[in-house]
């Protein structure tokens, strides 16, 4: 059901990205994804913004909503359920959510679209538009990961928010800009945000 052959193809022109942050930890993830995608030439960012999301990046970061705001092409009120992404009818490419909230995570599982980033994920994997889920959270239990498995079996793909030592990251940047590189690669999004590893010789 999910596999590339059923993926819808947008229509030609920009690239359209719709982007929802929750309430999560690891909003700064969302925040370094947006800043990435605004300077690229040919593509479009459609922003969902939670109230929980607005919480967290008061007490993760020393950006204001605003300031987030303005990197997105457009912004689009949490329950705007008449907002294009709402409708199947609207021509877009992926849609991700980073960080995606267990909440969000279980409205989406069980279908119950009541606000604009749940029902935007539902117009994605109805559609067959690519799906991307960067949840943050730890321990799981075993909700959580049925919750997983059950949007993993509808078409989405878990990106879990793990840090990768590889490269040998020096700095929080370091980390965040792998996690991002990761999300870009899954929208076939070139990028050099992170060292590809290359094999490693331990004599």
């Amino acid at each position: 059901m999910s596999s590339e052959r059923n993926r819808r193809t947008p229509a030609a022109g920009k690239r359209k990205v719709v982007v929802g942050l929750t309430g999560g930890s690891g909003v700064i993830y969302g925040i370094r994804l947006l800043e990435v995608l605004k300077k690229r030439k040919g593509i479009e960012t459609h922003l969902i913004v939670t109230p929980a999301a607005a919480i967290t990046i008061k007490a993760e970061t020393d950006f204001s909503t605003s300031y987030i705001e303005k990197l997105a092409t457009k912004t689009y009120r949490f329950g705007d359920i008449s907002a294009p992404m709402a409708s199947g009818s609207f021509s877009f490419d992926s849609m991700v959510i980073v960080p995606c909230s267990m909440h969000t995570l279980g409205a989406i599982a069980s279908g119950i679209a009541d606000n604009l980033v749940v029902r935007a994920a539902e117009v994605t994997l109805k559609e067959r538009h690519r799906l991307v889920l960067v949840p943050r959270e730890t321990p799981l239990t075993l909700i959580h990961l049925q919750n997983l498995v059950r949007v993993a079996e509808a078409g989405a793909i878990v990106l879990p928010a793990m840090p990768a030592f590889y490269e040998r990251p020096k700095s929080v940047s370091d980390i965040v800009d792998h996690l991002v590189g990761k999300i870009l690669d899954l929208l076939e999004i070139e990028n050099n945000l992170f060292k590809r590893w290359e094999g490693f010789s331990s004599t």
